[in-house]
């Protein structure tokens, strides 16, 4: 299939189909005698496998660990899993980080009165650099 068939049935943009091949990070597609990109159904199930992974917030360095480790038969579980596992310990710091960020805006916003008068406590702590925001460990 061509690079537009390729590209819908992977659910990723052609520059994005184009860019994960010139990086290495998928097998190129074989060129037809016309120079166009062919892909088969084992590199669109490529295309989908990073797709995901890149939804889940993996790198594009671990995209190719995992990708190894998809194509490899003889493969440990545990590999994977540790792989898994840092990636959701990522993704519980920043969950961590943006609730301590909406914990401290939802105490400026309930303490601004949001009248005609001037004086803000949102805009004072904006300004203020003693009142960086407090990020969860």
């Amino acid at each position: 299939m061509n690079i537009s068939a390729a590209s819908n049935a992977a659910g990723l943009p052609a520059k994005t189909v184009r860019y994960y091949a010139d990086i290495g990070l998928v097998p190129a597609p074989v060129r037809s005698e016309a120079g166009y990109r062919s892909y088969d159904d084992a590199s669109v199930r490529k295309l989908v496998f990073v797709r995901r992974a890149r939804e889940f917030g993996f790198s594009i360095s671990e995209c190719r660990e995992l990708l190894g480790l998809y194509e490899d038969r003889r493969r440990s579980s545990a590999d994977v899993k540790r792989i898994a596992t840092a990636r959701l310990e990522e993704i519980a710091k920043k969950q961590r980080e943006l609730q301590s960020l909406h914990d401290e805006l939802a105490h400026l916003v309930d303490a601004c009165r949001g009248d005609d008068r001037p004086d803000c406590p949102i805009i004072d702590s904006l300004g203020n650099p003693r009142s960086e925001p407090r990020m969860a460990p």
